[in-house]
């Protein structure tokens, strides 16, 4: 594995700290699952989080065993000489609250009650998020980070962690994000929930008592995601009109290559990604709004920012494309902070943030590239 982080191994940090959530409701406990890569240096100072996106998880480098079909969902870009390089800062995937992948979540047990929390577990917010990550950096050690590098939703947490811990955070890269979604963004998102939530399995939130998913559901939720994620050159230039079996089938099989693309997708998506951290972790994207209390003057909450940043935004992405980063710019201008702007040329539509370019990556380990 040239380049690569090598065998890894997740490992579970458990908060016996209470807490208090965006909806009100309070956790008196709770679980985050995440991996690390790299050292932690003497002064502890090396330190870059990389908080995920909607469908991602802790696992953004590296294998688990060498057999493994693929490496985490970031390996193109975190590891040894790559740009965030693992030979120079210790780096911390983490698995949000809610998650899928081990985290507490609705698939979790309630201490309470000692049953699975199923509809009952609270939904989270990007400011929850960041609370209990600021916790699990606390238990490694760590007094500031160096960077939060994120893309998509990863990229809202990293600016909440600018706002909420100002002195605590030394860079921030925001990548093809936003300071909120747009009307057409949450409507998307609201259909991929009704998929879920009127599937017959679903049970109100409350399948594994039946031992039944809504996988109808979510195949479709995943499918129009795609959909979105993907710009239309690039879905053009990978499948065009191409038909599966050169013929049309004159029925409602799969006829052309795209859809038979998504239907794949839409099938592994439901066997392995749990329908209520889904329904959660589209919320927590709704209700991210910077602007909400400031009535549309960005640059008034950022004044509390001390963070350097580097803003990344993609030429064909057109679900968070570059005039919604450029308002993020602005506001930080409008602060006299310290900000870098690209805007990279790239027919991959959404999909380009998690995507190695060499444009792309030479930006982000110059950035990087400065003595600690």
């Amino acid at each position: 594995m040239i380049n690569s982080v090598g065998i890894v191994k997740a490992k579970k940090f458990n908060c016996n700290e209470k807490l208090v959530l965006s909806c009100g409701d309070v956790l008196s406990s709770f679980t985050l699952i995440y991996e690390t890569y790299g050292s932690l240096n003497a002064k502890k100072n090396n330190a870059i989080l990389i908080p995920h996106a909607l469908s991602g998880n802790h696992h953004v480098a590296g294998k688990y065993k060498k057999e493994d079909k693929h490496s985490g969902w970031w390996d193109n870009m975190v590891g040894p000489n790559k740009p965030i390089d693992t030979n120079k800062f210790y780096v911390i995937g983490v698995n949000n609250l809610g998650g899928n992948d081990g985290s507490t979540s609705s698939k979790s047990i309630n201490p309470k009650t000692k049953k699975v929390w199923g509809s009952s577990f609270p939904i989270v917010t990007v400011k929850d998020w960041v609370a209990s990550q600021k916790k699990l950096t606390e238990h490694l050690g760590i007094d500031k980070l160096f960077a939060i590098v994120g893309g998509s939703l990863g990229g809202m947490q990293a600016i909440q962690w600018s706002l909420d811990f100002p002195d605590y955070v030394n860079k921030v890269i925001c990548i093809a994000s936003a300071p909120n979604l747009t009307a057409q963004n949450i409507a998307f998102n609201e259909v991929a929930r009704q998929a879920i939530l009127k599937d017959e399995n679903f049970s109100k939130g409350n399948f594994y008592n039946h031992n039944k998913k809504p996988k109808n559901g979510l195949r479709l939720a995943r499918m129009l995601g795609h959909i979105t994620y993907l710009s239309n050159d690039t879905m053009d230039k990978k499948f065009g009109r191409k038909l599966v079996n050169n013929k049309f089938n004159y029925d409602f099989s799969t006829n052309y290559e795209i859809e038979s693309y998504l239907n794949y997708q839409g099938d592994k998506f439901a066997e392995s990604f749990d329908a209520n951290t889904y329904l959660r972790m589209t919320k927590a994207l709704d209700y991210f709004d910077l602007e909400k209390n400031y009535k549309k003057k960005l640059s008034s909450l950022f004044k509390k920012i001390k963070a350097d940043y580097l803003v990344v935004s993609f030429s064909s992405d057109w679900r968070f494309p570059p005039s919604r980063s450029k308002e993020i710019v602005k506001a930080l201008l409008d602060n006299n902070i310290n900000v870098s702007y690209a805007e990279i040329e790239a027919e991959t539509g959404h999909d380009a943030f998690l995507l190695a370019s060499n444009h792309y990556h030479n930006l982000i380990s110059n950035y990087l590239n400065q003595k600690i």
